[in-house]
């Protein structure tokens, strides 16, 4: 998108009147000719006021100077010179971005040449009187005048070198007073950002103007008359610079800027030489050099920069001015600036450990970045440096240090940084080439050492993708596929990843780019390169697409695909060619996009990036045939769909015709694809027909202009008929949308259908224009009310879509112009103001919006007041022909009066009964409706200002009320339960007794004390409801859930309503009329702050922070300065009142403080990101300091200070809104976090834990995967320690003290407290491969103390303590650490063994081992002998897996660890090692309890860690049971193969059982994957069906027994039946019976109940299929009838998705067998029983349930459906339809065809009839507030009715179909009759616009009256036919 560039504003020049007199006076005297004439030129250009004339006269102003050219050159007369000095004066006075300023420099710059002098001194004199006369708050504009001067200006800039030292010493002035004024601003953050801003132009100017005056600053400094003073003006702006510099309060832009301000200010005293290198190298090192050539005075003036105390980044921004302001490039560097180029790195690499803040990261990433340039720059002239060319080899020291630096910060949470420290490797490897020798990068060792230890990374490090992208730049792509041929395929699968997509995308991008190039190269420009290229690039992505889940291949379209079709046009064609010839083209595999998938998305791509040409090229049933892109648009993947409406809408051009072909293929894809539950999909949709508009829209007023300018008369028929297509296709489109708003229509379809019509008003509006499509016609009054009712859904966006398109559709339609219907709207939107569902009081505002454009809505108010008796006087009437502006001023102002006066009536109601205004009128709606109407305020417009200025007054005041009434409930100790009912006594009463006695209980004594209750409390706080009598005597009801709905939404509003005042209303000043003033928003604040610091009901205060975050944004940004330091100042005290905060004190006190934490965060939010964060910073200093523990220990006067810390620390770490800020506190954080679990108080270490899960989080991310430790969820040893370099002391002193407290020798059991956080801290780190062989982070200290944590007598702390072992041991190092761990457990069993020791040590083993086989950076070559010493080590120790070994928890972990060493370990013929290994593993399994148990008390095993070793046997038994035997290498291991499964699957422990049947179902699962079918052909490994037949029978476990179901539904069935039980074989009747007995006990356990139902299934169908109906035995039928019976159930709304999820499965796959044979199996009414179970699941609310139903259509037989009928995987609504169609087509296949037409009449009605039960239901709607209604939001009765209907009629005309039994019609008549006098009956009942009083009611009846009148239609027509 093209963005315009802002034009400048052009303002006249405007002088006062003294100044305009001078100036006129002096242009009166006399003069030559040519004068005179310039001078009235310039007296009218004075005296106009129109700024383009202005400039108009000063450019003929301009032209005349130049007719002085050739002139006499003797002096200017006066007046001449008094023209010269008004444009002087002109220039001077006017802004920088003035266009006239540019014109009067123009004009200036004609100024012949023997005028220029006078010109110069002229304009000089002018500035000169502005610098010595005006005053601070002129400083920004003369800066401005000054670098305006220098811009493209000689004259000005002669000007500037002319006043050079008056300039450079007014620069000095104007800083000093910003220095002086930065003081006194703190806490005014507004102030401080335009002080920052102020101080950078200063800096900037004065740089400007030395850089541009160079030679004349050399020449002073040569003249001794001018040095001292200008000498004076370069040491006052040094010192100022220097202070800048040291003081932290700066920003850093400015302290950035300042630091290259010294160095230029510096190298032009000194020149650019060696002295100037040397003095900046001593200004690094912060150490003054003696013998220095540096001026004394220079050195005097910045000697604050040596100071040792000086900041960090001093040296930094000092860096960054030597690299900016020294030349570098294109000439021979001196010693001495080698040495400072060398130097500057070193510096600041020094800094890296010591900096905090990430933009400080950000500075030291760009200056090392700049640094490398520079040294490249250097590096590539004719005679490079020596020292440069011999230091920054890349296997020196420097090039070292900087490629850490890299690897440290390559992942840094700021894109900046990771950009930066991508250019800087770049920069490294050029650097590299011009040191090297090697010629070919590719023979370069240490080039290719680097590309293969960064393939060897594990992909989820960013930075490795852009580190080998510019190695793909140096080696070329070819070198890289050498070393690695998977590449492409690799990043293709990680494209899946978000995170990762847009690194992999640019990787591959620069691969097959680079390739592409050699490949040419290589080949030449011909098309022989390109097969090659197909088959690396297009081939693999062809396979992605195909195979891959929809998710994983989503962003290779956004990323990826469109790069390659720019980089190579031609493959599409290749692409679309494979893609067609798939066999799997019309199928598609499940879970993936499929062949059709793939082929549309390559379309889409081609055709949006203009590869592939629109219609006229034939893409339509060319390229494509037609009928793929009809069956893509209704595919059952929503990717698919959206591909290829993509396809259709998206195009190059614009203005490209839109084919009929295209909008057919809209019209069969709208209607099915309106209804989706995903808002991905939907705002697909939306985008993509958006765009298709906009081509009709555009190409129609391209033909609109053509038939306006076309002369042939057939051109001209053939334009119109295109534009009459395109009105026929709109109108269509508008009338479709529209019908979908109708009663029942789900929530998605609505809200898609609003934002389409909204689209067409937008690009067409609804009006009856006749020169455009007059689409206005389209619309009538039921479409314009079917939009209004949409106001009526409990969905804002709805609400919000329909408000917009309501504003946009013709008013006659609307209907609100007739005053009766106005009122009736009006008064539906009061009443719902005070309902107490609170959506309502949404759709109310919402309404009442709407009617603020009718200009009769003041006459309805009057009306309404008068009939409610409420006294409503409005100021001002709407007069007739008022403007729009005015109408909508005045009517919002009645409409806010109005719901004023309510307000004020209902809160007196409520001062006198909460109760009754909880149940008649709960407040909050009105407020609402007033903060809605005031949204749309303009303040800037308003004409009645005095009558707003009330309104505010008493809007405020009327919400201090409302929280008076209802503040009491929400800033009690129990909100919830504090419901004032007494069953006979006065509510009131009741109330403030309640009140009175919660108010004593409300201190801080929740530390310290338990609270008790009295007697009376609890019965207090029962929650019962009441019937009493209020007002007027009208009965109401109350509910807890009501009064506290009422007490805490009306806390929310007020804060909402207080927020927008004060955000939207203008400020009250002497200066300016405004309407809220200074005390009134202190006011505010002040409340705020009660209810923040007071609340307890979490609902309240967090909506008062949200009030309250608006109220201090304005402060900040308000023009008064006692506003602006009111944050600060509140922040202060609340900080004082924490510290001092005692059970006495006033701060609330929870668990997690309430709204302390949000008090604070509103506060630190309102100041600026890019400010010095002075505020953050002291906020932060003083919490860390409270949260850390007393050295008194933990008093009553700490713990509440320290709790309030905590928390409020956790808070403001948790606040996205610090960004960046917050990170330099994050060690501090910690500490606080790890030592506040010792406190002995329990709420300090809640509020710890609690801190320190959200400091984990704020470090390592959110959880980015599944596993919890994922390497996603981690980072590296070195990145870590780097940014929190405070954390390394730290962690190793709490390590070394918690180490020392968990040796269990003594036998006692002792638990740090800090030791569980330590070790979680330490196993999120990792150690990076890079790291190379030495650790330069000192990890080693840390692995004696978690080592000697292997002692520990908790398992939990053994555990992770070999978790966080892993990561400080090295790749290189794990195997003799491993061996060192082995080698001290003991060879033998002895009387010291400790076996809290061995476990330890084996679980470090155990977890070290698993990380080290399974990483892919292990050291190739040495591997065997590595493996062979970790196995020499563990063979002297296999006693301990054996009965030698006592404890079963050691020999458990023994097991697991000899298992993955013998599954890991791939031993080759030669190694016998591991052969000899995995036969004695081998004879441990053979002889342990498992196999072989010596007798019954080892056969049943029992005590500590029993099932732990038993399970980790079993592990390694189905290991053994499922490799192949020559694996183990024995012949015992043959022979038992086959019997360890089935002693596995016979053992008496069911953990044992139960994990050999989930490694038996897992290894299924792999093969059926493998061989991509849905059941095994063939039983695996000669397993023993028997044994899981028997087991089905009698497994006392339901999870074993669920998992042996799941078994036995896998294998093929063949090999189940004969049932076999032992000995006894089950017939197939006898086995289904039994299973579904299972199913229907197993209501307990859905895993059970699912798995019985898919195995009875099976059977069923079998049986169906061996047996027709006629040989059913009874015995079958009653089966029949309870299988039938138990689908039924379970595609009922209420089950859980997972049996629903198992009854679409059953049906899906017994659709060919049972629902579409030609025999009726089961006969016709379990038949149809399952068709409407099928139809029912297809309209679940349920995507995945809906999903899976609709892959029947996959299973129907090929016969049944008609040519040109999509076959394949189709989205729910279309096999939906289908379905309907199928089953009807199969009524004449049955000759059933009279059964058919009754039982879809039946399903026609439906069973809404026990919907009317209308007093229930509206009962349960008033109490539970917030009741949905139904629990399917997705299904839409309406459609699916007419459905039915439409194919009813179908039906109905089938030739020689049998007459239907008139019985049957005359009770269906009956049912129909009945449904239409109880639906009309109820609909009376209702009250007035049900639509919005009686919403849900209203929708059902009319849907059940549409469905018997479509039933009624279809009767009348069946007996007229009889009749017939």
């Amino acid at each position: 998108m093209v963005v315009k560039k802002k034009a400048p504003k052009v303002e006249a020049v405007a002088f006062d009147g003294a100044k305009l007199e001078s100036l006129r006076a002096s242009l009166s005297v006399d003069g030559d000719s040519g004068s005179r004439q310039l001078a009235q030129t310039l007296k009218d250009c004075l005296a106009s006021t129109d700024p383009v004339q202005q400039i108009q006269l000063v450019s003929e102003a301009g032209s005349m100077l130049e007719r002085f050219e050739g002139q006499n050159e003797s002096a200017p007369d006066a007046l001449l010179l008094a023209c010269l000095n008004t444009m002087g004066d002109i220039y001077i006075t006017l802004q920088a971005k003035n266009p006239l300023k540019r014109a009067i420099a123009s004009a200036l710059s004609n100024v012949p040449d023997w005028l220029q002098e006078k010109a110069v001194c002229i304009l000089s004199a002018c500035l000169s009187a502005s610098l010595s006369s005006l005053g601070s708050e002129h400083y920004s504009h003369l800066i401005d005048c000054i670098t305006s001067c220098l811009d493209a200006f000689p004259i000005g800039e002669s000007c500037i070198h002319h006043l050079l030292t008056e300039v450079l010493q007014f620069f000095k002035k104007a800083v000093s007073e910003y220095l002086e004024l930065s003081r006194g601003l703190v806490g005014r953050h507004v102030a401080q950002a335009q002080l920052m801003q102020s101080c950078l132009a200063v800096i900037k100017a004065s740089m400007l103007v030395v850089q541009r005056s160079q030679d004349v600053i050399s020449a002073a400094f040569l003249e001794t008359a001018m040095t001292s003073t200008l000498q004076e003006a370069f040491s006052g702006l040094l010192q100022c610079y220097t202070l800048i510099l040291t003081d932290e309060e700066f920003i850093q832009t400015v302290q950035s800027t300042a630091g290259m301000a010294v160095v230029l200010l510096i190298r032009s005293v000194m020149g650019n030489g060696d002295d100037t290198a040397d003095t900046v190298a001593s200004l690094l090192k912060s150490s003054e050099q003696e013998g220095s050539s540096a001026p004394q005075w220079l050195m005097k003036s910045y000697a604050g920069l040596y100071v040792s105390s000086r900041p960090a980044a001093v040296a930094l921004y000092l860096s960054h001015g030597a690299l900016a302001m020294l030349n570098w490039r294109g000439r021979a560097l001196g010693s001495q600036a080698e040495k400072l180029l060398l130097l500057i790195p070193d510096v600041i690499l020094s800094l890296d450990t010591r900096v905090k803040e990430s933009s400080t990261a950000m500075v030291v990433a760009r200056v090392l970045t700049l640094w490398s340039s520079a040294a490249v720059d250097c590096l590539r002239t004719d005679c490079p440096p020596p020292l440069l060319h011999l230091s920054l080899h890349g296997s020196f020291p420097l090039p070292s240090r900087l490629l850490h630096h890299i690897y440290t910060h390559w992942e840094h949470p700021l894109d900046g940084v990771r950009h930066q420290t991508r250019t800087l490797f770049c920069n490294l490897l050029l650097l590299h080439q011009h040191c090297s020798d090697h010629a070919d990068p590719t023979s370069d060792p240490y080039v290719t050492e680097l590309a293969q230890s960064l393939l060897v990374l594990e992909w989820h490090v960013k930075g490795k993708y852009s580190a080998l992208a510019c190695l793909t730049d140096h080696l070329g792509a070819e070198y890289l596929l050498k070393l690695d041929a998977t590449l492409p395929s690799r990043l293709l699968g990680l494209m899946g990843d978000q995170t990762l997509a847009p690194y992999a995308s640019e990787l591959l991008e620069r691969l097959f780019v680079s390739h592409k190039t050699q490949l040419c190269d290589r080949q030449g420009d011909g098309h022989g390169w390109i097969d090659d290229w197909h088959r690396t690039w297009v081939m693999p992505l062809l396979e992605v697409f195909c195979t891959a889940r929809l998710d994983q291949t989503t962003y290779i379209l956004d990323y990826f695909l469109p790069k390659l079709l720019r980089c190579s046009p031609a493959s599409l064609g290749h692409m679309v060619q494979v893609l067609q010839e798939m066999p799997s083209c019309l199928e598609g595999s499940t879970g993936s996009r499929g062949a059709l998938g793939a082929l549309m998305t390559c379309l889409r791509a081609a055709r949006s990036q203009g590869v592939l040409m629109p219609a006229g090229e034939q893409l339509w049933g060319g390229l494509v045939p037609l009928q793929l892109l009809q069956q893509a648009l209704v595919h059952k993947h929503d990717q698919v769909r959206m591909d290829a409406l993509g396809l259709v809408c998206e195009s190059h051009r614009s203005t490209e015709t839109l084919s009929t072909e295209e909008m057919e293929l809209i019209r069969h894809f709208l209607l099915s694809n309106l209804n989706s539950q995903s808002p991905g999909v939907r705002q697909q949709t939306v985008s993509l027909l958006k765009k298709l508009l906009c081509r009709v829209k555009d190409s129609a007023q391209s033909f609109r202009r053509r038939l306006a300018q076309e002369r042939d008369q057939q051109q001209r028929e053939r334009d119109q008929l295109v534009l009459n297509t395109y009105k026929e296709f709109l109108c269509w489109f508008c009338e479709r949308l529209f019908q979908v708003l109708q009663p029942g229509a789900s929530f998605s379809s609505c809200l898609l259908t609003l934002q389409l019509l909204g689209l067409v008003a937008d690009h067409f509006s609804f009006s009856m224009d006749s020169e455009g499509f007059a689409l206005g016609e389209c619309v009538t009054v039921p479409h314009a009310q079917a939009v209004l009712y949409c106001l009526a859904s409990n969905f804002l966006e709805v609400k919000q879509l329909a408000c917009t398109l309501l504003q946009k559709l013709p008013p006659a339609t609307v209907g609100l112009q007739e005053p009766e219907r106005l009122r009736s709207v009006l008064q539906a939107a009061l009443d719902l103001s005070t309902s107490t569902k609170p959506f309502d009081s949404v759709t109310a505002a919402h309404l009442l919006n709407l009617l603020l454009h009718q200009e009769g809505l003041q006459q309805a108010l009057l009306h309404c007041a008068q009939e409610q008796s409420i006294t409503l006087q409005l100021p001002a009437q709407i007069q007739p022909q008022a403007s729009e502006v005015t109408v909508l001023e005045k009517n919002r102002l009645a409409v806010i009066l109005f719901l004023m006066a309510c307000l004020k009536a209902e809160v007196a109601l409520a001062e006198m009964s909460l109760l009754q205004a909880a149940a008649s009128c709960p407040l909050y709606g009105r407020a609402h409706c007033i903060t809605a109407a005031l949204q749309q305020l303009s303040t800037g417009s308003l004409q009645l200002l005095a009558e707003w200025r009330n309104v505010v007054t008493d809007l405020i005041a009327l919400c201090y009320r409302m929280s008076d009434v209802v503040s009491p409930v929400v800033q009690s100790s129990s909100p919830e339960g504090l419901i004032p009912m007494d069953t006979d006594s006065e509510t009131s009463a009741g109330l403030q007794r309640i009140l009175r006695e919660i108010q004593p209980r409300d201190t801080n004594d929740f530390f310290t004390s338990a609270r008790e209750l009295d007697a009376t409390s609890e019965e207090q706080k029962l929650t019962f409801q009441t019937n009493s009598t209020g007002l007027g005597g009208e009965a109401y009801r109350v509910t807890a859930q009501m009064v506290l709905v009422c007490c805490w939404r009306s806390m929310k509003e007020v804060s909402m309503l207080l927020g927008e005042l004060c955000q939207s209303m203008p400020l009250h000043t002497p200066a300016h009329i405004g309407l809220i003033t200074e005390e009134q928003m202190e006011g505010v604040g002040q409340y705020f702050q009660e209810q923040l610091l007071q609340s307890r009901h979490r609902g309240a205060f967090e909506l008062a922070y949200v009030g309250f975050v608006r109220l201090t944004d304005t402060l900040c940004r308000s023009g008064s300065a006692t506003l602006q330091q009111l944050p600060a100042q509140w922040l202060k005290e609340v900080l004082e009142e924490v510290k001092c905060s005692d059970p006495s004190s006033k701060l609330c006190a929870t668990r997690r403080s309430a709204g302390i934490p949000f008090y604070i965060q509103a506060l630190l939010s309102s100041e600026p990101k890019s400010s010095s964060c002075s505020l953050l910073k002291m906020t932060m200093r003083e919490l860390t300091a409270l949260a850390m523990p007393s050295h008194d220990g933990a008093t009553e006067h700490s713990t509440v200070p320290q709790v309030h810390a905590l928390n409020i620390l956790r808070a403001l770490y948790r606040d996205t809104h610090l960004g960046e800020n917050i990170m330099p506190f994050v060690s501090e954080g910690m500490k606080a976090a790890v030592l506040g679990f010792t406190s002995p108080i329990w709420a300090v270490r809640n509020s710890s834990t609690l801190l320190f899960s959200t400091l984990i989080t704020r470090i390592f991310g959110v959880k980015r995967g599944k596993d919890e430790h994922s390497k996603k969820n981690r980072m590296t040893g070195r990145e870590f320690f780097t940014r929190f370099p405070a954390l390394y002391p730290f962690l190793l002193s709490q390590l070394e003290e918690a180490a020392s407290s968990v040796d269990s020798d003594s036998g006692q059991v002792k638990l740090h407290p800090s030791l569980f956080l330590l070790l979680l801290v330490l196993g999120r780190l990792y150690p990076s491969p890079m790291d190379g062989s030495s650790s330069p982070l000192g990890l080693a200290p840390f692995m004696p103390f978690i080592i000697s944590c292997a002692r520990s007598a908790v398992y939990r702390t053994r555990e992770m303590a070999a978790r966080a072992l892993v990561p400080f041991v090295l790749v290189t190092q794990v195997p003799s650490t491993t061996q060192t761990l082995l080698e001290s457990l003991p060879r033998e069993p002895g009387p010291g063994t400790q076996q809290n020791h061995i476990h330890g040590t084996l679980l470090q083993v155990l977890f070290l081992l698993r990380s080290y086989l399974t990483d892919t950076h292990r050291p190739q070559t040495p591997k065997g002998d590595q493996d062979s010493d970790i196995i020499g080590a563990l063979r002297p120790r296999l006693w301990l897996g054996t009965r030698r070994n006592p404890c079963l928890v050691t020999r458990g972990t023994m097991v697991d660890l000899l298992a993955d060493m013998c599954t890991f370990l791939c031993a080759p013929a030669e190694d016998s090692q591991v052969t000899t290994l995995r036969k004695e593993t081998l004879a441990i399994l053979l002889d342990s309890e498992l196999v072989a148990p010596r007798g019954l008390e080892e056969e049943l095993l029992s005590g500590p860690g029993a099932t732990q070793y038993l399970q980790s046997l079993a592990r390694l038994a189905t290991i053994v049971a499922m490799e192949s035997a020559g694996v183990w290498g024995t012949q015992e291991a043959d022979r038992m193969q086959k019997d360890l499964l089935q002693r596995l699957l016979q053992c008496p422990h069911y953990e044992v059982r139960q994990l050999a049947l989930e490694k038996l179902l897992e290894r299924f699962e792999k093969d059926r994957e493998k061989r991509q079918c849905s059941d095994l052909q063939s039983v695996p490994f000669d397993l023993n069906v028997t044994t899981l037949t028997h087991l089905a029978l009698h497994e006392p476990h339901p999870t074993c027994l669920a998992k042996v179901l799941q078994v036995l539904s896998v294998l093929p069935l063949s090999s189940l039946l004969p049932w076999w039980d032992g000995s006894m074989s089950l017939n197939d009747e006898e086995a289904l019976e039994h299973l579904l007995s299972v199913a229907e006990k197993s209501s307990h356990s859905l895993e059970l109940h699912c798995a019985a139902l898919s195995l009875a299934s099976r059977l069923m169908v079998h049986l169906a299929e061996k047996k027709p109906q006629e040989e059913l035995g009874e015995g079958a039928e009653v089966h029949v009838a309870v299988w039938g019976a138990m689908v039924t159930k379970c595609c009922s709304e209420e089950q859980p998705l997972e049996v629903k999820l198992t009854a679409a499965d059953v049906l899906v796959k017994a659709t060919p067998i049972l629902l579409t044979a030609l025999t009726l199996p089961l006969g016709v009414k379990h038949t149809l029983l399952l068709w409407q179970n099928l139809f029912t699941l297809l309209q679940d609310e349920d995507l995945d349930v809906r999903d899976r139903a609709a892959d029947f259509i996959c299973y129907v037989p090929k016969h049944l459906l008609t040519t040109g009928v999509v076959r394949g995987p189709v989205s729910p609504p279309v096999a939906l339809e289908m379905g309907v169609g199928l089953l009807c087509q199969l009524f004449q296949v049955w000759g059933q065809v009279a059964v058919g037409m009754i039982t879809l009449t039946e399903w026609l009605l439906g069973d809404d009839k026990a919907e009317l039960g209308s007093e229930e239901t509206l009962d349960l709607d008033e109490e539970f507030l917030f009741e949905k209604g139904d629990l399917n939001l997705w299904v839409e009765p309406l459609q699916w009715a007419r459905l039915l209907h439409t194919h009813l009629c179908a039906l109905s005309t089938v030739p020689s179909a049998p007459a239907i039994c008139p019985a049957e019609l005359a009770r269906l008549s009956t049912i129909v009759d009945a449904n239409t006098q109880s639906a009309e009956r109820a609909l009376t009942a209702l009250p007035a616009l049900p639509q919005f009083s009686a919403t849900i009611e209203h929708a059902k009846l009319t849907v059940l009256k549409e469905r018997a009148t479509l039933a009624q239609n279809v009767l009348t027509a069946l007996n007229r036919m009889d009749c017939s």
